[in-house]
């Protein structure tokens, strides 16, 4: 059974989260500029769509960028109430640049032992100096090791649904069986964005003075006067090659760059804006269904209603060329042939499709956006008469 529904846009149009739950067709597209790097991805924050890519799944060394990690188990931990924010480290030998090799030549916070410092400015000194003696610093007091706090950053990865991404430090150098690929560090990029909206605010600081030493963010995008970038970092190794992460907003809208092993830091930062520019320039976020908004009333038998409304449980965004939305059709079909109670809020019943020129882009799940109880004994005894008919 199909009904036809109205794609509702409003302002800003419909939220499609990139998950199984959710099924993208093919998009309409336009053609990228070209991007001078070993891969790169362009994802629409409020979608989750990737709006261009090459070599997207690509195994790379992440170098620094593995730090969005490292600063996304510290949130969790803030999150959990397990640390807080004013919470005071004593720096251990094992974050001291002088006692640790791998760490010469390195970007540090410049820590020593025993030093007492705050959780927020190590974390700062993280995302800002890009420190590798922060980063263990933070490890132990986390986990107490920094083999436990790997772990956690691989589980976290697990979490997100990542299949090309594993760590084996908790600061990018460079170590055996350590990768990711441009499309998992957008989708980790993402989560950073959307889970920390309290803290979130440290990747767009232009520089840290700590302990009489003040560093640079080396995100020189963030001093770009053409577009508002606000996060995230850079990463460089001599394996990796010059690596990139920038976030950038225009109103409401939000895209996120990833370039991975770029051939200079002016490099990297170019095909970053190359992308951003050309994201908000020629596409748009939609919201075509808001979260309980009814997109039909259909009946249902044995309750003590006679109709339920049936919508979407959440907004649903779609990243579409400019000129796009205004031709969106969508249609919802239901999975059995009747609707019998009791049903719960939030039933899955079927699927909303939405198409462009009837090519399908994106199948969302149809659910029940009321409660149905079970009716009474003469009311059900109704029903099956009428079905019987």
């Amino acid at each position: 059974m199909k009904r036809s529904v109205s794609a509702v846009v409003i302002g800003i149009l419909l939220p499609l989260a990139a998950q199984a739950a959710d099924t993208a067709g093919d998009f309409p597209s336009l053609t990228p500029p070209p991007i001078d790097a070993a891969s790169y991805v362009l994802m629409d924050y409020a979608s989750g769509q990737i709006m261009a890519q090459n070599h997207a799944d690509q195994r790379r060394n992440p170098a620094s960028l593995t730090k969005l990690m490292t600063g996304l188990v510290i949130d969790h931990a803030l999150d959990q109430h397990k640390i807080s924010l004013d919470d005071v480290v004593t720096v251990g030998k094992d974050a001291w640049a002088a006692g640790n090799p791998v760490f010469k030549g390195s970007s540090l916070m410049f820590l020593k032992p025993g030093d007492r410092v705050t959780v927020r400015d190590l974390s700062r000194g993280i995302i800002i100096d890009s420190g590798n003696d922060a980063c263990v610093a933070m490890a132990d007091y986390v986990a107490g090791s920094q083999t436990a706090f790997v772990d956690l950053m691989n589980n976290k990865a697990a979490q997100l649904g990542l299949k090309n991404t594993h760590f084996e430090t908790v600061h990018g150098l460079d170590a055996p069986g350590q990768y990711t690929t441009a499309g998992d560090l957008a989708v980790i990029s993402r989560a950073i964005i959307m889970s920390e909206p309290a803290e979130y605010h440290m990747y767009s600081e232009r520089s840290l003075t700590w302990n009489g030493i003040t560093q640079q963010n080396r995100n020189g995008l963030l001093w770009d006067k053409t577009l508002h970038v606000d996060g995230l970092k850079t990463g460089h190794t001599e394996s990796a090659g010059f690596n990139i992460i920038a976030s950038a907003t225009e109103g409401d809208r939000r895209l996120i760059a990833v370039v991975m092993g770029g051939k200079s830091p002016k490099g990297r930062e170019e095909q970053a804006r190359k992308l951003l520019s050309w994201g908000l320039r020629d596409f748009d976020s939609v919201r075509v269904f808001k979260a309980g908004q009814p997109l039909g009333n259909e009946a249902v038998w044995y309750g003590d209603r006679s109709r339920i409304a049936v919508g979407v449980a959440q907004d649903r965004y779609l990243t579409l060329p400019k000129g796009e939305a205004s031709k969106l059709k969508a249609q919802y079909v239901l999975n059995v042939p009747r609707l019998e109670a009791p049903l719960p809020q939030g039933q899955t019943v079927g699927e909303v499709r939405v198409s462009d020129n009837g090519k399908l882009l994106a199948t969302l799940p149809l659910v029940t956006l009321q409660p149905t109880a079970a009716g009474s004994v003469f009311s059900r005894l109704m029903d099956y008469l009428r079905l019987k008919v």
